[in-house]
């Protein structure tokens, strides 16, 4: 299994070509970066496929009895998704899970639900989601607390939660036949924290990231990434992760220390130079900077 998922590291080709896509309530060139609109789905190994909509992913799994769908972003990203699953099985898809509350992850998922899926998500989507409703996103059917196994064809989804960190209802998914986490939004191999860190609470964020380097894992599919990036990572992309925003608080912290408590004087000021060459350094460094400084100045 794993010189298979290795050799899909290297070599799997987009199984169903990128095609343009730029629906009429999103842009036709993006805001962040430059990426390509556009979406793919690579095969990772037996029956798990990655699908890519313009930075986002998710992971679905095509088992005998059915499908279980990951996180499907927005209605148009989700039609195209439902296109590709049919273009591999007849099967329906039996369950659509959500990562956490974050709408521009989890809706969609209609098209799913119209044809008798159901959705499982820890307990405060529910709750969030009844707060901040919204037509194109299901609630969820089935709820939990600490941790949760769909099953479904023989194949297993294992559901963890790790408390507070990115909102308060985010989960870790495993795959303990591959021995591999999808993750959303903690960890994004490569770039630095997206922009202000909005919904990020920076000391949660490293003890969840700890403690998920202590389960038994040796990929990583992340929530975001770019068209040229692989469909998963090696597992150390997620101490990589930790490294980052542990290096990150000591550079602001370092200049806190020495009397600069003004935001504007340290998003100049502080420089985090081993990670210049990941994506958005230059762009988005001084706002997580800005983010450090309201976790030291107002313990947020």
């Amino acid at each position: 299994m794993k010189g298979l998922i290795l050799k899909s590291i290297a070599i799997v080709g987009i199984l169903f070509s990128t095609t343009a896509f730029a629906g009429a309530n999103y842009p036709t060139k993006d805001p962040m970066g430059g990426e390509p609109f556009g979406h793919s789905v690579k095969k990772v190994s037996d029956g798990l496929y990655v699908f890519r909509w313009w930075v986002y992913r998710n992971m679905f799994l095509v088992t005998d009895e059915g499908v279980i769908v990951t996180d499907p972003m927005n209605p148009k990203a989700a039609k195209l998704l439902r296109s590709e699953i049919r273009k591999i099985t007849d099967k329906p898809v039996k369950y659509v899970i959500y990562s956490h509350n974050h709408h521009d992850h989890i809706s969609g998922g209609n098209i799913f639900k119209k044809e008798g899926a159901k959705f499982v998500a820890h307990k405060n989507v529910l709750k969030e989601l009844g707060d901040h409703p919204s037509a194109v996103t299901p609630l969820p059917d089935i709820t939990f607390d600490d941790s949760y196994t769909v099953k479904l064809g023989g194949r297993v989804i294992e559901l963890q939660y790790f408390g507070p960190n990115h909102g308060e209802s985010l989960v870790v998914m495993r795959l303990p036949k591959e021995k591999i986490l999808f993750i959303v939004d903690i960890v994004t191999p490569r770039r630095v924290a997206f922009r202000t860190m909005p919904d990020f609470w920076p000391d949660e964020w490293i003890r969840s990231l700890k403690e998920i380097e202590k389960m038994d894992f040796d990929y990583v599919i992340s929530g975001h990434g770019p068209l040229n990036q692989p469909a998963i990572d090696p597992a150390f992309v997620v101490a990589e992760q930790r490294m980052y925003l542990e290096d990150l608080i000591a550079a602001v912290k370092a200049e806190w220390d020495k009397g600069t408590h003004s935001p504007d004087k340290l998003r100049k000021l502080v420089k985090v130079p081993k990670y210049k060459h990941w994506r958005s350094y230059e762009q988005w460094l001084p706002m997580n900077v800005e983010r450090i400084w309201a976790y030291l100045h107002m313990g947020w």
